[in-house]
């Protein structure tokens, strides 16, 4: 590291803004809930029911060009749960219930602490900021809106509008051209290693920040982020040794 001085920080949204694993966590509480409601369903099948939704998320493979919306494919992947798990008591109808109730949860949950906002505010002052948020375009728009942090941001990037998403440099590049920075005068701050803080090291940024709330060791074999810290708050204190 050189004695560039900072111009420029590129957060990302999921787990390193807004909790968005605890907030989902909360909406398949709800989901649960309306599941127990309709189908008087056991506490066991319940649970095998989130968890095939879950791990159906996590492996999503969605195309913008299809013909189904990204709504549609999670309905589905609610219904495919519920067939899967409990038969022909499942219905189009009540995946479609259980998606809506996860989904707008989700987002209700969603927010910007009053101390996270004090620091964007803060930042804001000083330096130019941009969002840069993997993901599918309507739903990390929708997380934006939700939480409201436009008024916080030079800019805001979501992956999915673009060819490349994190780690790819491409869109690293079109970051600093959005705020006409050099990558040496930037700061990437997320909770993914393997796209936030591999990306940073891709595209040559001054520093990587890694929130880790869990405080766990960088696993062997992942790039190396040059600073670690619990939450985003405690990231002025990174900055002031960039100084």
């Amino acid at each position: 590291m050189d004695g560039n001085t900072v111009k420029a920080i590129l957060f990302d949204l999921d787990n390193t803004l807004i909790e968005t694993s605890r907030a989902g966590g909360h909406a398949i509480q709800k989901t649960s809930e309306l599941l127990k409601t309709t189908l008087a369903l056991d506490d066991d099948t319940i649970i095998t029911i989130c968890n095939k939704f879950k791990q159906k998320l996590q492996h999503e493979s969605f195309d913008p060009a299809a013909s189904r919306s990204i709504d549609e494919v999670r309905a589905g992947h609610w219904e495919e749960s519920l067939k899967e798990t409990v038969g022909s008591r499942s219905s189009p109808s009540l995946a479609a219930q259980c998606y809506y109730m996860w989904k707008n949860t989700r987002l209700e949950v969603l927010n910007l602490s009053p101390e996270i906002c004090n620091l964007l505010r803060e930042l804001r002052g000083r330096y130019k900021l941009l969002l840069l948020t993997n993901g599918i375009t309507q739903t990390q728009r929708e997380k934006v809106e939700a939480v409201g942090c436009e008024e916080f941001f030079d800019a805001i990037v979501v992956g999915g509008e673009h060819a490349e998403q994190k780690p790819f440099v491409s869109i690293f590049k079109l970051c600093f051209n959005m705020l006409g920075v050099e990558a040496m005068d930037c700061v990437m701050v997320g909770d993914s290693l393997d796209t936030d803080i591999q990306g940073g090291f891709n595209a040559e940024v001054r520093a990587t920040v890694w929130i880790s709330s869990a405080g766990g060791a960088v696993p062997d074999g992942s790039v190396k982020p040059d600073y670690t810290i619990p939450t985003v708050l405690e990231l002025p204190h990174v900055l002031e040794q960039l100084k």
